[in-house]
């Protein structure tokens, strides 16, 4: 690790530079703040495809079977999953009768027996006993982005943004093209898509299976549509309103998977991912659920089944900030249910507290041990106080133990205990001053400050979310650091099939472990992405040995972190310290003495000085009360040789029994023993009686120091894995990381004709044909795709598409078409001799890269003047690839027009909607409202200035699904931008974001302080890039996010006047 002595910093502000390279500062350096990041060099993952990149997957789908359900269910507690137990305890019940009246066979007192030995109760609900199984996709995941928070930094400081800092793959030109069977190098993932679909790919396909030590799976609470997910990026507020419903087709469909059959469906959809995600951990990993009490129950029953009840560690109580109102208790906490894949084998940090005043663990220190010496019980300020300036608070606990009773002499008493320690122990804890008589028995003596801090347990109070509170249901992100600190170690693997508002992966940021988070929204990825680029997080220091001294060198957290330490002293450390025996041997002798010393001045203290000091203890019994005399008060007023007889009941004071304790006070012998030798002086003793006592005194302050520091030295050190030691001026931000989608199956893209025949084969192939599971699967699901493009097609017949200025098209005719990604093929009402092939999009996905590609093959083959791309979504690829073949045909060279059509979502939406035309014309294909509208590109353009390039974002057409219309909106109405100053055409790296949000960069910009310059945080909040130098392929790509989270891409070629 390098040492904060050793860090240097960035490279000053280029203020006459620009982006694209550095240049020579014209003025005087500044010193800046180094920025670095986390790199896992000793992890590796699969080498996914590029979404630009039209590679097949066809022959990828999974094996399903059609499933019988019963909604009208309820859940129920039974006791056989066959059933065969219904009937077992009807046939009880009948022997049971019998038995009343006659013997039973030894057979049937067999069957009765077994009948009354219970078995484990299990969770039953609609489709649970006809859905043994259940089959996924084996989707591929395909790389839509590459983002690095460094490599934007990179720009602002006007530097080249190397490739590097993306975390592209280095493999040679035939590898990189064999996807899913190579590793390169590890960057953390954020994946739209099911969460089902993502987690089979992520254990099939990329073998990630028994990899994951942590999951966090947050899955929805609540049975109405609205509740559960957030339509806009920056709108919370969730409304029952039509027009505030989430349009995105993957949310739609993760609803109706998840409630179709209200809680039924719920805890379907629960327990597959739950067995998934058992898949997914290793055997030292553990799983989280955060549900609220509404079905607790039933999730923790589902959890037995899938993890085993011994895999049971502990239900954790939330508290929230706030409780939801009621009929009658108001709801303030939610629930953890935590689950190891193993608990005899599960990884597991205790995390500690600290002791703070108030709090309920300190209750039970009682007592305070005075800097002097004096034992007494502590007082009620002092109870409240954040510390006790004269003393140490401490508990007197037991010394009982499961041992055999033995002696042991102590202030000539003879204690018969069942020790927790021998006979040479139980000697230097006394010596140590660490034992201490209450009532019959010894007693050790523990202080607050053996342990400054408490474990953690079960019941989490006030974790609020604070002010950064982006998402409808964002979790606290204290709830998250605990969960990870407890159960992984940095460099570990956190999967969240939840991400939400990206929570997880922040977390997982801060505290150096590797994170893929899922999602199938679009608006809470927005989310994520936009929380991960802008964070920056503090920088700690690693157990590496190898690390230099370069500040923006990236550090592998899988070394580990150095945490701060607080000593844990217990009776066996200091009943074993043999470190302890030295100290004794030096100091008692001295203290011996120094006693002896002290007893021979004290023989020449009269008669008259005793009853002095007497009647002065007498005096504030009456006047302060007996609870105010204290053990010091008697040693130092009653002296050995008092006359027991001065002490006697009177009027006021003392009573009967307190005078004869009094009187037993009084040392029994003529000298002072060393457990009874006064903590401090009176003023009316002698002189020689009071340097003799302060001598005694210094001699065993003396001793008892090197007692306490020799016990510091050797107690146990527990590290605090939630405070690893900073390093001081190195900010840190996030590593770099993808964004990825699944991809439909290509069966869901082409048109019935293209569905295998089922009699296809061989004479002697047909049975195998029919039998197979997998073959009616397939077939089943290109007959949904068909029913969805059949639907569709029918739509289009009635309603035309709505292009740009109000230009309508009407079909003359449109028809079904036999051939591979092109649906149907038609001819305008005003045009009736120009062809328009249709392109039908994914029901539940986007249209892809891959699908557009294909289908330009086969327009191109055909002929067709014009092809509409309808779907509900447009990846990048997708948008890249038909932008670029329009501009082709618009360029004068001729061919085929591509335009691109939106799809109404509340197509998809059915009942969802409390007044769904749309949603009925799905089915009825009777128009009322316009359902195909073409949309336009972002509105940009480039200037040149010398050499470099700015970009300009004027605003983007944005579909407004609510609205039906294409609405121009303002450039800083977006949710936000980026550009991709040398695109491939393959995969987007995000090289500069913008964020209209002016909020967005703040804790960033506070961090780096002047290493980037004001004006700079000014533009990645504006609508105008910072200049860039032309790259390599002399292409930009600038990608708009609207505040529904769909993206709109544009292309520009540089075409430079040099």
């Amino acid at each position: 690790m390098f040492a904060e002595q050793d860090v240097t910093g960035l490279p000053p502000v280029k203020k006459s530079g620009r982006g694209g390279s550095v240049r020579e500062a014209k003025t005087p350096k500044t010193e800046g703040t180094p920025v670095t990041i986390h790199q896992y060099t000793d992890s590796t993952r699969k080498n996914l495809p590029p979404a630009g990149l039209a590679v097949s997957d066809k022959g990828i789908v999974g094996e399903k079977q059609r499933f019988a359900y019963d909604a009208h269910l309820t859940p129920v507690l039974r006791f056989d999953e066959s059933g065969a137990t219904d009937e077992f305890t009807d046939e009880a019940q009948a022997l049971l009768t019998k038995v009343q009246s006659e013997p039973l066979t030894a057979e049937e007192a067999a069957i009765l027996g077994a009948a009354l030995r219970s078995g484990q109760p299990w969770l039953e609900w609609a489709g649970k006993r006809e859905q043994p199984t259940f089959d996924v996709d084996p989707v591929a995941l395909h790389i839509h982005e590459r983002v690095s928070a460094q490599a934007i930094l990179a720009g602002a400081r006007r530097e080249d943004v190397q490739r590097d800092l993306f975390a592209d793959p280095k493999l040679d030109a035939a590898q990189a093209s064999q996807f899913y069977r190579h590793n390169v190098d590890w960057s953390n993932r954020l994946i739209l898509g099911d969460s089902l679909q993502v987690m089979t790919s992520l254990s099939r396909r990329e073998a990630l299976a028994g990899q994951v030590q942590m999951i966090y799976l947050d899955p929805p609470y609540g049975i109405k549509f609205s509740s559960n997910w957030q339509n806009e990026v920056g709108k919370r507020d969730v409304k029952e309103k039509d027009e505030d419903l989430s349009r995105e087709p993957e949310m739609i469909r993760a609803y109706r998977d998840t409630w179709t059959l209200g809680v039924h469906s719920y805890l379907t959809y629960l327990k597959q991912r739950l067995l998934l995600a058992r898949e997914l951990l290793t055997d030292t990993g553990s799983i989280f659920v955060q549900i609220s009490d509404e079905n607790l129950h039933r999730v923790r029953a589902v959890m037995d089944e899938v993890f085993g009840p011994e895999n049971f560690i502990g239900q954790i109580g939330v508290q929230k900030t706030g409780g939801l109102s009621a009929d009658f208790l108001i709801t303030t906490v939610d629930y953890l249910l935590w689950y190891a894949k193993e608990r005899t084998r599960a990884k597991y940090r205790q995390l500690y507290l600290a002791r703070t005043a108030g709090d309920t663990s300190l209750d039970r220190y009682d007592m305070v041990e005075e800097h002097s010496g004096v034992l007494r019980r502590i007082s009620s300020e002092e109870s409240r106080a954040e510390e006790i300036r004269d003393g140490r608070r401490l508990q007197l606990t037991s010394l009982e133990s499961a041992n055999p009773t033995t002696e042991f002499e102590w202030f000539d008493r003879v204690f018969k205990q069942r020790w927790k320690t021998n006979a040479e122990g139980l000697k230097r804890l006394a010596l140590s001053e660490r034992i201490a008589i209450g009532g019959e028995k010894i007693r050790y003596r523990r202080y607050v400050a053996d342990f400054p801090v408490i474990p953690i347990t079960d019941h989490w109070e006030s974790l609020q979310i604070g002010t950064e509170l982006l998402y409808v249901v964002q979790t606290s992100s204290t709830i998250l650091q605990r969960c990870m600190l407890m159960c992984t170690d940095p460099g570990d693997l956190v999967v969240d099939p939840t991400c939400g508002s990206g929570t997880t992966a922040l977390v997982a940021e801060q505290w150096g472990r590797r994170w893929i988070t899922i999602d199938s929204s679009r608006v809470a990825l927005a989310i994520a992405r936009q929380r991960l680029l802008t964070a920056s997080f503090d920088t700690y220091k690693t157990r590496d040995p190898q690390a230099g001294v370069d500040p923006n060198h990236p550090l592998n957290p899988k070394h580990g972190f150095r945490y701060r330490s607080v000593p844990h002293v217990t009776l066996k450390s200091i009943a074993q310290n043999t470190s302890l025996d030295p100290i004794f041997a030096k100091h008692e002798p001295i203290i011996a003495q120094r006693l002896v010393a002290l007893n021979a001045v004290l023989n020449g203290v009269s008669d008259a000085l005793r009853e002095k000091l007497v009647a002065k203890l007498i005096e504030k019994l009456r006047t302060k009360g007996a609870r105010n005399v204290t053990d010091a008060d008697q040693r130092r007023w009653l002296l050995p040789g008092t006359d027991k007889q001065l002490i006697q009941q009177q009027r006021g004071g003392p009573t009967a029994t307190q005078a004869r304790d009094l009187r037993d006070a009084i040392p029994p012998k003529a000298e002072w023993r060393e457990w009874e030798v006064p903590f401090d002086i009176d003023a009316d003793w002698p002189t020689t009686l009071q340097d003799a006592l302060t001598a005694y005194r210094e001699a065993w302050r003396a001793k008892m120091k090197e007692v306490n520091d020799c016990i510091s030295a050797n107690a146990e050190q527990e590290e605090l894995v939630d405070q690893p030691e900073p390093l001081r001026g190195v900010v840190r931000v996030s590593g770099p990381f993808t964004v990825e989608s699944i991809r439909p199956l290509e069966e869901s893209m082409v048109g019935p004709e293209h569905d295998p025949s089922p009699i296809g084969g061989a004479p002697e192939e047909l049975g195998s044909v029919f039998e197979d599971p997998a073959e009616e699967g397939t077939r089943r699901d290109v007959t949904n795709a068909a029913n969805h493009i059949d639907r569709m097609i029918a739509l289009l017949r009635h309603d035309g598409v709505r292009f740009p200025n109000n230009k309508h098209l009407i079909f003359e005719r449109l028809d079904p078409v036999d051939a591979e990604f092109i649906h149907a093929e038609g001819s305008p009402k005003d045009q009736p001799e120009r062809r328009v092939a249709v392109v039908i999009g994914p029901e539940h996905g986007a249209v892809t890269g891959y699908q557009v590609e294909r289908a330009k093959i086969s327009a191109y083959q055909r002929g067709y003047d014009e092809v509409i791309f309808a779907g509900f979504a447009f990846d990048a690829a997708a948008q890249d690839r038909i932008q670029e073949a329009e501009a082709i045909a618009e360029s004068g060279s001729g061919g085929t027009h591509f335009h691109m059509a939106h799809i109404r979502p509340d197509v998809l939406m059915g009942d969802l909607l409390k007044g769904n035309r749309a949603g009925k014309k799905a089915a009825t294909a009777q128009a009322s409202q316009q359902i195909f509208t073409v949309f336009g590109q972002p509105r940009t353009h480039l200037t040149e200035k010398q050499g470099e390039w700015t970009m300009h974002m004027e605003g983007v057409d944005i579909y407004d699904p609510v609205k039906n219309s294409l609405e121009g909106t303002k450039a800083d109405k977006v949710a936000a931008w980026f550009l991709d100053t040398d695109y491939d055409g393959r995969t987007f790296h995000i090289c500069q974001a913008f964020f209209p949000d002016k909020s967005a960069w703040e804790k960033l910009a506070r961090a780096l302080g002047t290493s980037v310059e004001e004006s700079v945080w000014q533009t990645l909040s504006g609508t105008q890039s910072l200049p860039f130098k032309a790259g390599g392929r002399q292409r930009v790509a600038v990608k708009v996010i609207d505040p529904r989270g769909n993206e709109v891409m544009s292309v520009h070629r540089l075409e430079s006047s040099h």
